[in-house]
């Protein structure tokens, strides 16, 4: 079983904003696989089980807040008796030139609060991680507006089809390991 968890912000103010990046791959994941999120009161998030390649996958959106995902993760593992070698967290990266993908299979938060809060609640950094590119280069030095704020319309041309290789580097995690993800999609 497999847990591919995208980080983001709740609610209609945060759709489609360069911080949700994440939820926007989780959400065409889920679409991929023919299935739909439904909102878990138990676990404050947005969750369904998937199947491929005859593997188990939990499809998750936390709704407590990029920022506090990580207990809300944690319990969901605890629940499905999943290990962090079980998790794929896939989220924004400023760090990251827009249009960029990049896979690890470790690593600190390098300052991202949601994989932080991830690694706090779990108590190790020993997961897989799918970082979409959101950049800085138009930041004004206000980063925290600058994730907030939406994608213009070229920059949503760059971003889209990353996305859609950020679910391909899901699924090809799930299928070969992250070994081969990051030979194919690290490129």
């Amino acid at each position: 079983m497999k847990i591919v968890c995208g980080l983001g912000n709740p609610g209609s103010e945060y759709a489609h904003t360069r911080h949700n990046a994440g939820f926007e791959a989780t959400d065409r994941l889920a679409e991929r696989l023919g299935y739909r999120l439904r909102r878990s009161f138990r676990f404050r998030a947005r969750m369904c089980r998937a199947e491929h390649d005859e593997t188990a996958i939990w499809i998750v959106q936390p709704l407590t807040y990029m920022n506090l995902s990580g207990p809300t993760v944690a319990a969901i593992m605890r629940a499905k008796g999943c290990g962090a070698s079980d998790l794929i967290a896939v989220f924004d990266d400023a760090d990251l030139p827009v249009g960029k993908l990049r896979i690890r299979r470790r690593g600190s938060s390098g300052g991202h609060k949601g994989l932080g809060s991830l690694i706090e609640a779990l108590g190790t950094d020993d997961f897989a991680r799918i970082r979409i590119g959101i950049g800085r280069e138009n930041s004004g030095g206000d980063l925290v507006e600058h994730v907030l704020s939406r994608w213009s319309a070229e920059e949503w041309e760059l971003v889209s089809p990353v996305i859609e290789k950020a679910v391909e580097a899901a699924l090809c995690i799930v299928e070969s390991g992250v070994e081969a993800a990051m030979n194919r999609f690290n490129g």
